[in-house]
């Protein structure tokens, strides 16, 4: 009978990742055929263009020449992983291979674009399939929370489903979503496990996750230090274990992430003299930020009522953008976003590099507009914590009350689960803007949370808080 129900638990897990698979690669799919020049695909298509033709990693369009004639010069703006996939793919599939390099020669001008292919169905396979290894995960976490009940891992994983299909737009585009969510998911997974069952290898593969996570968006760093904060409040607070094997936990995840992100910071040092993950990354997304300081009043408090999923699609035009609220449309002529990124270029052409003025750009912004600066903060976050739309207006509520229930009963590794997540939210108010794409890695805390509280009222369901896990 055990082995027959542990079967039946085992092939139920595998069906809901298949159905996961299935929804969101035909939700994806559905999606029309853009143009790899559309949108922020080109960053990514002319990186893997340079790689595949020279095997030179670049900056892309940003770089300084015209890699459809000449060689192209190394780059280090964008993180490698991403267009490293890209590549990969185009070595899978010479369909989509000829439409990257069409699309390149074609934005450089030495093509007609309408003789290229809209064609990116291979990558909308892969993001499918990394997103529905991604629900699987948040199941995992979920049993990892919660002592395992008849329904936790399902409902956990059909809410991340819909809220991840309800995305589908962003994720039909080659861009690095799909991966960052998959990567952050299979991350805060790993972590969970190392705390409950700690052992030196589950923290190396946490490091190893959260650097491949850093090579795919370079912001990602800032979890690192607030890892090792986790790591040792939970072996102190929560677990009580010895001190020397909390530092030497802490080592082995500081080492592992210093052995993925290592190797691509010194080769930055050689090809570019610089030791670092990225360059003029964190300086143009700050510089492109503080447009945002100039927001009304009025643009502030309806910022809440047009950031919120339904309400604001019925009160507001976020297509055109032809309503009072048009600054928060990115396309619309004096849009934050471009005022942003007009201030943002115009610094690069007269000064060449962001990174050296990064510093009195900041002084200058913070003298004059800090308290605005912080105000800010406040309507961005609000605006980037509803990923997947409708859906979210069930989650987070649930989500909520699960922390509510958490903090109530002493329970805290749904908290400690959320805390990332959570954290790169405020952080993104307070260097991006108020798109909820930089901040799907939300649907994971919130499908477990609202699983949580769904459970409890079920027959059978009864949720019981877990502090460790009674087996590895």
């Amino acid at each position: 009978m055990a082995d027959r129900r542990l079967l039946a638990v085992r092939t139920t897990k595998v069906g809901i990742v298949l159905v996961a698979f299935l929804v969101l690669g035909l939700s994806i799919l559905s999606r029309p055929d853009w143009k790899l020049r559309d949108f922020d695909q080109v960053f990514y298509v002319t990186i893997a263009y340079d790689l595949d033709r020279y095997g030179v990693f670049s900056d892309g369009i940003f770089d300084p020449v015209d890699s459809s004639v000449q060689p192209a010069q190394p780059g280090m703006f964008f993180g490698p992983v991403f267009p490293a996939m890209i590549l990969a793919v185009m070595n899978l599939d010479q369909r989509f291979a000829e439409a990257v390099r069409c699309s390149v020669d074609s934005n450089r001008g030495h093509r007609d674009e309408s003789t290229c292919e809209a064609y990116e169905t291979p990558i909308r396979i892969l993001s499918a399939a990394l997103l529905a290894i991604a629900v699987a995960v948040v199941g995992f976490a979920a049993e990892l929370i919660f002592r395992r009940t008849q329904w936790i891992f399902l409902f956990a994983g059909l809410f991340a489903t819909a809220a991840l299909a309800s995305e589908a737009h962003i994720f039909s585009f080659v861009m690095t979503e799909s991966a960052i969510f998959a990567f952050y998911s299979v991350f805060a997974w790993t972590l969970l496990r190392a705390l409950i069952a700690p052992a030196a290898v589950r923290f190396a593969i946490a490091g190893a996750v959260l650097g491949l996570l850093c090579l795919t968006k370079p912001s990602f760093t800032a979890l690192f230090p607030i890892t090792i904060a986790i790591v040792v409040f939970f072996g102190f607070k929560i677990a009580k274990i010895p001190r020397n094997l909390i530092g030497a936990h802490s080592v082995m995840f500081a080492a592992t992430f210093a052995c993925i992100t290592g190797p691509w910071m010194a080769r930055n040092y050689v090809s570019i003299g610089k030791f670092s993950l990225t360059n003029e990354y964190a300086s143009a997304a700050l510089v492109e930020r503080f447009a945002y300081d100039d927001m009304t009043p009025q643009e502030f408090l309806l910022a809440f009522p047009y950031c919120a999923p339904g309400i604001g699609d019925l009160l507001f035009d976020k297509v055109y953008g032809t309503d009072s609220m048009h600054r928060f449309v990115f396309h619309t002529p004096a849009s934050f976003f471009h005022n942003g990124r007009d201030r943002r270029d115009a610094l690069r052409e007269q000064h060449g590099e962001l990174d050296p003025l990064i510093g009195r750009l900041v002084h200058d912004e913070m003298q004059t507009n800090w308290w605005r600066y912080l105000l800010v903060n406040i309507p961005l976050a609000w605006c980037g914590a509803w990923p997947g739309g409708i859906v979210t207006l069930l989650l987070l509520p649930l989500f909520i009350a699960s922390l509510l229930q958490a903090v109530r009963t002493r329970e805290p590794l749904l908290v400690l689960y959320a805390v990332p997540a959570v954290l790169m939210l405020g952080l993104h108010a307070a260097v991006g803007n108020h798109y909820t794409r930089y901040n799907l890695i939300l649907i994971g805390p919130y499908s477990v949370g609202a699983a949580w509280i769904i459970c409890s009222v079920l027959p059978y369901g009864r949720w019981r808080p877990r502090f460790l896990a009674s087996e590895p």
